[in-house]
């Protein structure tokens, strides 16, 4: 997998965040690492103080992986808020969590999670990530291929054209 794909790395914890970054990188992701869900928002333009906002940068987020508990807003309210969002709602979002909490893990993929990985995440995990990132690759395609009217948009199981499976 070539650095055409740009990840999202929320956590609060310096020692997770540094990890998930090296482990992201091995697998040749392009990585921004943000230690808040707050800071994250602000990276992708979905925070009212646009200071750091870099329009360029925060289009090419493929991928946003992110910590369930961290002070002041959860990665759970992070993946809302992103979910809610026109412009970032079909991005994958995977949660990661030290907890096995069942219920934790079934609310956040029944409100569009990707994954939920078990810390401390393995490069087996980063492995499960690529399927989700083409997936989104190949979504983007189709909806670009729509909007121009192109292509005959065809509904699936999992939304994607006929003619880009």
């Amino acid at each position: 997998m070539d650095a055409q794909f740009h990840v999202l790395a929320v956590d609060d914890s310096i020692i997770d965040r540094k990890l998930i970054e090296r482990l992201l990188k091995t697998s040749s992701f392009q990585v921004t690492a943000v230690d808040s869900p707050n800071k994250a928002l602000e990276f992708l333009g979905l925070k009212g103080n646009q200071g750091c906002f870099d329009e360029s940068l925060a289009n090419k987020v493929n991928m946003i992986i992110t910590d369930y508990s961290m002070p002041g807003m959860t990665g759970y309210d992070l993946l809302r808020k992103i979910k809610e969002s026109e412009r970032f709602r079909d991005i994958p979002v995977v949660i990661m969590s030290s907890e096995n909490i069942p219920a934790r893990i079934n609310r956040c993929l029944a409100e569009g999670a990707e994954e939920f990985f078990l810390k401390p995440v393995q490069l087996s995990d980063v492995d499960k990530l690529k399927p989700h990132l083409l997936r989104s690759k190949v979504k983007d395609f189709c909806k670009f291929q729509q909007h121009r009217r192109l292509l005959t948009w065809y509904s699936d199981n999992q939304n994607l054209c006929q003619r880009c499976i």
